[in-house]
């Protein structure tokens, strides 16, 4: 087409050339003998005019709309002083338009693109090549391809090879339900597609390959939220002879790296918490460090009260008892607060008690609250001391058991930071380490934590003797409260492995079975070796400050697992069906 420079490139040391621009027309504006026409391509607008002197030209802009697709020749010249425009990076120039060529027409768009904020996800993604014209969506777009060039350099240029695995393979359980593929050459069986490539980059770190990663697609049939999507991006590294620190220091280094060249922000330093404290202060084994509350224990103080509603979790084992102090929390309506009772109640909890601290100098009688009389004068003013209450602050109470106390009052937490803007910072990274091996399912019995290939820190004879207390060697990077990553040193011992599917309840045949091929591989010389995975998507959701991946993704599925595009998933003929030996069922089978 002979393009010589993008429209967003052009700018006032091209004045006086002639150049030749391609595009989409982004406004069209007549004043009366001239007209204006920005032109828009992935660099950005730039105003191309065409006068009356044109005569031929001049009718054709004045024909063009909107989104036409168009081809123009003209020459760069500077605006006058009173037309420059300095929201524009081409604002101080513009093209006088000498020859222009419609290359196609558009219909009428089905929304305005500088408006997408008043139109429905569902209509965007019906329309995803338009929405995709949108400034934002471009930059994003734009700024993810600069940030995993930036990712595959590190990696390569730290002697990781980049090596592809199976995207068909078989079902194997790793947490979530595999997306499964019919085989038509093997009748009556199935592909999974891989949830991530697990299993394959320890094959790889068997056959000596020693240093691996992978931008890998990945997918789970699980249910959808803001930050999830049933085919993802991960950035997967695996590395032999290496432990914790290694990749840790690794990958740290790597995030650094990127958000000072992409977003010229510094991180100082990533502190090291235990799953442990994260959950005893944050109640999230992912906290959002930018904000300044935590939770506290106040169980002990509780045991020998009368009321059942503290009295009976404080005597439990298996429950908790904790409060959440806001400062300058008084100021909290009432109806702000049946609106935070509503939210913990999504995690579980049955209520939110709560006391304000109006005058702390007036002891009992400076306290506000409908509990204090079941807590009685001496344990609310206890518990007033442990916290370190001041005048004009609000404490938040949970009790019941230890996961719906910890999950209700760290999502308070976080949602009370954001109401009052409470934030410290606006970068607060970390790692979050010592992660349980094992989570008691409701039946009783035991599932992993992250996956059944991560390491414990005990030898095998500590984890048969006491498998629900074991810790593993599992690391999250968190930030901003949002879990960019985990991994683990994996288990390259075949009796190491061969205990922790018998913990699991795996028994030998289904071990041979689903993981024969492991098994296999662990006696013929396995190195120690470990790695981690990030999730692409949700990295650049937050450089971008995007509110969910779907922003940052060029054709997403909705919270439904549909592509509004396609109109997929969609019905196969009978055909394709008897060929893979399937028979459907109707609703009433």
């Amino acid at each position: 087409m002979d393009r010589s420079i993008y429209c967003g490139l052009v700018t006032s040391t091209d004045i006086n050339k002639e150049i030749v621009l391609t595009g989409w027309v982004d406004r069209r504006r007549d004043h009366g003998g001239v007209i204006f026409l920005d032109l828009r391509d992935r660099e950005g607008v730039v105003q191309v005019v065409f006068d009356s002197d044109a005569q031929h030209y001049f009718e054709l802009a004045d024909s063009v709309r909107s989104e036409y697709v168009i081809k123009v020749k003209g020459n760069v010249r500077a605006r006058s002083e009173a037309t420059v425009n300095d929201t524009m990076s081409t604002g101080e120039i513009e093209v006088y338009g000498v020859e222009l060529d419609i290359l196609n027409t558009a219909q009428t768009p089905p929304f305005q693109l500088d408006d997408h904020v008043t139109v429905g996800e569902d209509v965007r993604l019906k329309y995803r090549y338009m929405d995709l014209r949108r400034t934002e969506m471009q930059n994003s777009l734009r700024f993810r391809s600069k940030v995993t060039s930036s990712i595959r350099n590190y990696l390569v240029d730290d002697g990781f090879l980049d090596i592809e695995t199976p995207i068909m393979t078989r079902a194997t359980p790793e947490g979530a339900r595999d997306y499964l593929i019919p085989s038509r050459t093997h009748a009556g069986q199935f592909f999974a597609m891989p949830q991530s490539p697990q299993l394959f980059k320890q094959m790889l770190m068997v056959s000596g390959f020693d240093r691996y990663y992978q931008i890998a697609k990945c997918f789970r049939d699980e249910d959808l939220r803001a930050d999830r999507q049933p085919e993802f991006t991960q950035i997967d590294i695996e590395a032999s002879f290496i432990d914790e620190d290694d990749i840790m220091s690794t990958t740290e280094t790597m995030v650094t790296q990127l958000f000072a060249e992409h977003m010229d922000v510094e991180f100082s330093s990533f502190p090291r918490m235990t799953y442990k404290e994260a959950m005893a202060r944050f109640g999230s084994d992912k906290p959002d460090l930018r904000i300044p509350l935590e939770l506290v224990e106040i169980k002990d103080l509780l045991k020998d009260i009368e009321f059942k509603v503290f009295a009976g979790p404080a005597n439990d084992p298996n429950c908790r008892v904790a409060a959440l102090k806001v400062p300058g929390g008084v100021e909290i309506s009432r109806k702000q607060i049946d609106d935070y009772t509503k939210f913990v109640g999504i995690y579980g909890a049955k209520g939110l008690a709560w006391i304000k601290v109006n005058a702390l100098e007036n002891g009992i009688e400076g306290l506000q609250s409908p509990i204090i009389k079941f807590l009685g004068d001496e344990v609310t003013l206890a518990i007033m001391s442990r916290l370190d209450v001041k005048n004009g602050d609000i404490v938040f109470f949970g009790a019941d058991k230890s996961s719906v106390v910890s999950e209700a009052l760290g999502a308070l937490r976080c949602k009370v930071g954001e109401d009052l803007n409470l934030y410290t910072c606006d970068w607060a990274p970390m790692w979050v380490i010592d992660f349980p091996m094992f989570e008691e399912t409701e039946s009783g019995g035991l599932t992993p934590l992250h996956h059944p290939f991560t390491a414990p820190s005990c030898s095998v004879d500590a984890l048969k003797l006491d498998p629900a207390n074991a810790l593993s060697r599992a690391y999250d990077m968190v930030l901003n409260g949002v879990e960019l990553g985990g991994g683990s040193i994996r288990i390259h011992d075949q009796d190491m492995q061969a205990v922790v599917f018998d913990i699991l309840g795996i028994g030998a045949e289904e071990q041979r079975e689903k993981f024969g091929f492991l098994l296999d591989a662990l006696k013929f010389g396995a190195p120690p070796h470990g790695g981690v995975a990030f999730g692409l998507d949700r990295l650049i959701m937050l450089m971008v400050g995007a509110d969910s991946i779907r922003d940052v993704i060029a054709f997403p599925k909705t919270q439904s697992a549909a592509c509004l595009l396609t109109d997929a998933p969609g019905r196969v003929d009978s055909a394709q069906l008897r060929e893979l030996n399937i028979r459907l069922r109707s609703k009433d089978d």
